[in-house]
């Protein structure tokens, strides 16, 4: 059973300090069994770094109408018919269970903020600042602010499918995306920039292997990402090549809504 100790060392052995700035994804499952739980990867993390975010999105917020734009990677009447009811986006709402115990456990933090977007909120604590600067027409300003400020993107026990930094590379090139709608305070509002399919983004790998740091927590891989560098890499591939970090799953509506796009644009 890992203690706080275990991580506090790990982390400062990636050489993480209080000077430093993370955008984090985890799964506390993929780790094995921590004492006192959630609880402890918070609370080492905030004792090692300066400022930690990560994702709190929010996807029960989404609305579905019965129609809407072509090519947007949504299948309107099928999602209307086969959709939950949504729920109004508050501050205090819980993050999807996607998003992870850990990331809950932050937002419920007594010294965290969260920023209000719908849908693809953040939550961190000491990140004010890079919080604020989210708006529905800039999701990823929290991303560009960490990459502006040195940050670095901490995975521990998941890949790069759950980095979502990477969109933010996919939005600098002005790859295709696509819009969504949610409810908030009783309206429903238009949500820009909804970003594409991920599954893909494990293929950055070997671009990037050079300036990854890794360690291990329990069962779980840790990897440390200058999150600037990986931003400059993937974008430097995706003008190069295109159709970089698409998936090839057979049936992504997403990825292949991107393609035809490229096409379009390539000739």
């Amino acid at each position: 059973m890992l203690s706080y100790r275990d991580f506090v060392r790990a982390f400062q052995e990636l050489g993480l300090n209080g000077d430093r700035r993370v955008m984090l994804h985890t799964s506390l499952q993929a780790i094995g069994e921590v004492k006192g739980g959630p609880g402890t990867v918070v609370g080492s993390l905030l004792a090692t770094c300066g400022a930690v975010i990560t994702p709190a999105f929010t996807f029960r917020s989404m609305v579905t109408p019965p129609y809407g734009p072509d090519n947007n990677a949504m299948s309107y009447q099928d999602e209307v018919e086969g959709g939950s009811t949504p729920e109004v986006f508050q501050l205090d709402m819980p993050v999807d269970v996607e998003m992870g115990e850990i990331a809950e456990t932050l937002r419920i933090h007594p010294t965290a903020k969260r920023s209000t977007h719908p849908l693809l909120s953040f939550t961190g604590v000491n990140s004010g600042e890079a919080l604020a600067l989210q708006s529905l027409e800039d999701p990823w300003a929290p991303v560009k602010w960490l990459a502006d400020s040195d940050g670095d993107v901490l995975l521990i026990g998941v890949d790069h499918t759950k980095n979502v930094s990477l969109h933010y590379a996919e939005f600098l090139v002005n790859r295709k995306q696509f819009v969504r709608w949610a409810l908030i305070e009783g309206v429903i509002v238009e949500v820009p920039h909804w970003p594409g399919c991920s599954e893909g983004f494990q293929a950055i790998v070997p671009h990037i292997q050079s300036f990854i740091q890794e360690g291990r927590l329990g069962n779980a891989k840790v990897e440390l990402i200058p999150l600037r560098d990986l931003i400059n890499t993937a974008t430097g591939w995706m003008r190069e090549d295109p159709k970089a970090l698409l998936c090839n799953r057979d049936g992504c509506e997403s990825c292949e809504t991107v393609r035809r796009a490229l096409g379009d644009t390539l000739g």
